[in-house]
């Protein structure tokens, strides 16, 4: 049940938006921002979506865990991987790349206290530092709405897994 209504359907895209439609000025600029993370990103956009869907597991979002942006699926993430973005992601068939993103996701998360001496090795020697500060702001942003919706009670429990388009910013 909804702790926050749903904003009258007349007036924006409730399955789009959902609660932040209260506040559309901050839903936008929220867009802008995330929007460009997506379209103008240095990341290989199946990583941020490995980011983004273990941020959704962790924190219980129904809608985040059971989308998917297009452009990560079409650049090879496919559901038998999606699969493996759980506790044993360490010892699973994901990618060194895959599985050091997710290690520094579970740190942003607090899932993990610290990135110690050997994570720190692993990241650098994967990742530029450009593209860790990009992963953690990724994880940053998509734990912080995720859980401003499951707080508010927007999402749903479960719902079938549906290709969405990637985002872009508002025009």
């Amino acid at each position: 049940m909804p702790r926050v209504p749903l904003p009258d359907a007349a007036t924006v895209d409730v399955q789009r938006t959902g609660v932040l439609g209260h506040e559309p000025r901050l839903l936008r600029r929220f867009m802008e921002l995330y929007g460009r993370l997506w379209r103008d990103g240095i990341v290989d956009h199946p990583t941020k979506e490995v980011v983004r869907l273990r941020n959704a597991r962790v924190t219980g979002c129904g809608y985040c865990r059971n989308v998917r942006f297009a452009i990560a699926r079409e650049n090879g993430l496919d559901e038998g991987q999606v699969a493996l973005i759980d506790d044993a992601y360490a010892v699973s068939a994901l990618s060194p790349r895959h599985k050091a993103a997710i290690a520094l996701t579970d740190v942003v998360l607090g899932r993990r206290a610290e990135v110690h001496a050997a994570l720190a090795a692993e990241l650098h020697a994967i990742f530029t530092p450009a593209e860790l500060v990009e992963l953690g702001v990724t994880a940053a942003l998509c734990m912080g709405f995720s859980k401003i919706a499951v707080t508010l009670g927007s999402v749903p429990a479960d719902m079938p897994v549906t290709i969405v388009p990637t985002p872009m910013p508002p025009e």
